[in-house]
């Protein structure tokens, strides 16, 4: 259900900031709590990226990828049916790399998560699930940063741990990185379907806020027309930073978005899938 402060916050929303663009490709920064397109889950929606980003730059986009409504972060369109074509050709050929970030309960540690998703039913598709929709996914995690505050929410406990993550996807299934979260038992922060309701509540009172803490903070690929080498770095908007300074990860934050660089690179991805920190499904 929404509330009066998200339909606000959602119908102010007339422009994006541009991250990165050129005659084949615009990437923008997508805030939480907006729908990419339209869709029969969120029928009562009526503010879309793809109409306002169509209006902003007077042309028609084609989406490459998406991102959850809860998500924020660096989204990707193409100017062109051909340019998108391409670009999706690299995602299926695991050729772009995809970094997330996101504010989890708990001190994971890094590690490589290959825990199958089930796909997803809404109240608008309860058709029965065939065998197939089982599907193998895979998420490198690499801890970046944690904390302990005394907030008592589970009595057993005096401190309430909390760690900020770097997350690259290697498969592309719904609620993926969600769902592997609430499976190795650190879920991310403002999770309604897959998170702890206290720990969600602590925040939300705590920033006067409630999001998911969840955002796509980097794409990065070779252009399919150019063969440069591309790098779209996102943002902490204000209500992450927020959180962040909750935590006491302003300073890993800041320096994770100065510099043009995954949290995870191929060599750190290595040792972690290789030092036996690999999660199996359960």
């Amino acid at each position: 259900m929404r509330n009066e402060e998200d339909i606000l916050e959602i119908s102010n929303i007339n422009t994006f900031d541009i991250l990165f663009e050129d005659e084949y490709y615009i990437a923008i920064y997508k805030p939480a709590k907006l729908l990419v397109h339209r869709s029969s889950i969120d029928r009562h929606e009526t503010q879309f990226v793809l109409q306002i980003l169509r209006d902003q730059i007077g042309q028609y986009i084609y989406p490459i990828h998406r991102l959850d409504k809860p998500t924020s972060g660096v989204l990707l369109f193409a100017k062109s049916s051909d340019a998108a074509h391409l670009c999706q050709q690299l995602i299926q050929q695991q050729a772009i790399t995809k970094e997330y970030l996101a504010i989890v309960r708990g001190h994971p540690t890094s590690c490589f998560i290959a825990h199958s998703v089930k796909a997803q039913k809404d109240k608008y598709h309860q058709k029965e699930l065939l065998p197939d929709s089982i599907k193998k996914a895979e998420t490198t995690l690499q801890l970046l940063a944690t904390t302990e505050i005394d907030n008592h929410i589970d009595a057993r406990y005096p401190f309430s741990r909390y760690a900020l993550v770097a997350l690259q996807p290697h498969t592309g299934r719904r609620h993926q990185l969600r769902y592997h979260m609430k499976h190795i038992a650190s879920p991310i922060i403002g999770d309604p379907k897959y998170g702890k309701a206290p720990h969600n509540r602590y925040f939300a009172a705590q920033l006067n806020y409630n999001r998911l803490y969840l955002t796509a903070s980097l794409l990065m690929f070779i252009h399919p027309f150019t063969q440069n080498k591309i790098t779209i770095k996102g943002q902490a908007d204000h209500h992450f930073q927020q959180a962040a300074t909750l935590c006491g990860f302003n300073s890993v934050l800041n320096h994770y978005f100065e510099h043009d660089q995954p949290a995870i690179r191929p060599k750190d991805a290595s040792l972690i899938h290789h030092k036996h920190n690999k999660i199996e499904a359960s």
